[in-house]
């Protein structure tokens, strides 16, 4: 797909596709995968209600919110839309088990699916309409955030924040009804309201969390104000105060954009669904040290030391400063850390959600292990294509052992099958709802493109949870 040509304005060129592609260019298998990566979001944001980051947004909401049409998933209480946008992209992101496109590293869904659901909350919306505004949404951010080549990190910025507002924006004038002209002033008006600081990294702390509701709620304010006519920047990407220039320091990132009507390949290709609730970075990690450790005489007291093999561009985020690494501070600290989670795959076999609670963050045998390990850059990494990793173990015998991962796991060929999404959608459902109902809300999703309104999917999504 060939690049937007620097006389070309791109906020019209995206506004002109996104507002006249119709399901039926769609292919079946983007279509089916889509709907995957819609059931993936809304079960890790069940999951997410059990957790304290949940109730302490709704409590933090409900102080100025009256009441209002939008749904939240997993509540029976209703909150204004942008509110319930708000509170929802916290709770997809909340648990950083999202999905991710990959070249971008941007969370596509976690804002995505949140203006949608914002939109259908009175019912009105077909499945159609659902699924179109978040592969729009998906295909726009991908797109976008790829003609960064990971600048946006290195520069201290979180892509989903910034990335993620552009898409929903567009998205959501389309769901409004709205025209060209009111897309392109829409993503006027997202140039002035994007944000998201990687600050969180320092400390471990929850303002992560926060970016892709704020992008969705924002988006929501956009799309309201470029429909009704608020006057915006015709351009929101290129020139001198345009995205590219002021978020990766070069304007001409802006002719990068692989945008093109003609879609003969599609940014959700390259949306990887997680295998594992810890920043996509680290999970080839996590599979090379599972790979190693099922080989004979490799036990905890027999490795020396360990280097974690990765790209150099991702050190900032997941290896440095690698003392504070090797000792997380937080379940969210743990997340973002290569040395736990390579140290605690190498312990107990596995890595889930329990394995960043309080009590397995202070595992003796692992942050021993977790200091132990060091990391290195590894020209075999294809970064930012794809998240490859590896790991070099050299045991007490002198033996010296490696496994790396060229494609992380859920990523390109190696993407988690149906059967895959399905069950750790059961596993993220399960505590809150019956098997019975995760079926159905399953079935739900997956029906949606049959479904002339999303009514079912919403009542299912405000039943009452069983232990919240």
């Amino acid at each position: 797909m060939s690049g937007v040509s620097s006389g070309t304005c791109l906020s019209r060129s995206i506004a002109e596709v996104a507002m006249q592609l119709s399901p039926e260019r769609v292919p079946p298998s983007v279509w089916a995968y889509l709907k995957l990566c819609v059931a993936d979001a809304i079960g890790i944001a069940m999951a997410s209600r059990h957790h304290g980051f949940a109730g302490r947004t709704e409590v933090a909401l409900l102080r100025f919110a009256e009441a209002g049409s939008g749904v939240v998933i997993g509540s029976r209480r209703k909150l204004p839309i942008r509110d319930a946008a708000l509170l929802n992209g916290v709770l997809i992101h909340g648990l950083d088990y999202d999905d991710t496109h990959l070249a971008s590293v941007v969370h596509c869904s976690a804002s995505a699916v949140p203006v949608a659901l914002a939109l259908a909350s009175d019912g009105s919306l077909s499945g159609n309409d659902f699924l179109m505004a978040v592969l729009l949404a998906i295909e726009i951010d991908g797109r976008l955030g790829s003609a960064a080549g990971g600048l946006f990190q290195e520069l201290g910025f979180h892509p989903t924040g910034l990335v993620g507002l552009f898409g929903a924006v567009v998205a959501a004038v389309r769901l409004m009804g709205g025209s060209v002209d009111d897309a392109i002033r829409a993503q006027g008006i997202a140039l002035s309201t994007a944000s998201g600081s990687m600050a969180f990294l320092d400390d471990g702390s929850w303002t992560k969390r926060l970016h892709p509701g704020w992008a969705a709620s924002s988006a929501l304010t956009a799309a309201s104000l470029a429909v009704s006519g608020f006057e915006a920047p015709t351009e929101a990407y290129a020139g001198r105060y345009g995205f590219f220039s002021l978020y990766t320091r070069d304007e001409r990132n802006a002719d990068k954009v692989q945008w093109d009507p003609s879609f003969n390949e599609w940014a959700l290709d390259n949306v990887a669904i997680k295998p594992y609730p810890v920043c996509h970075f680290n999970h080839a990690l996590i599979d090379a040290a599972l790979a190693l450790r099922g080989q004979a005489g490799v036990t905890v007291d027999a490795i020396q030391s360990g280097q974690i093999l990765l790209h150099r561009q991702q050190f900032g985020v997941v290896a440095e400063p690698l003392d504070a690494k090797r000792r997380p501070r937080s379940e969210y600290d743990a997340k973002f850390s290569a040395p736990y989670a390579v140290a605690t795959a190498l312990v107990k076999g596995r890595f889930g959600l329990s394995e960043l609670e309080n009590e397995a963050r202070e595992d003796p045998q692992v942050l021993d292990l977790a200091r132990r390990l060091s990391c290195r850059h590894d020209d075999r990494s294809l970064y930012p294509k794809v998240f490859s990793g590896g790991l070099t173990l050299t045991l007490n015998d002198g033996r010296e052992l490696e496994h790396f991962e060229t494609v992380n796991r859920g990523a390109g060929e190696r993407q988690l099958t149906t059967r895959e999404v399905k069950r750790k959608f059961e596993q993220n459902c399960a505590a809150s709802l019956s098997v019975a109902h995760v079926e159905a809300l399953w079935q739900a999703i997956i029906d949606l493109d049959n479904s002339d309104d999303c009514h079912e999917l919403l009542q299912l999504l405000r039943s009452p949870l069983a232990n919240v």
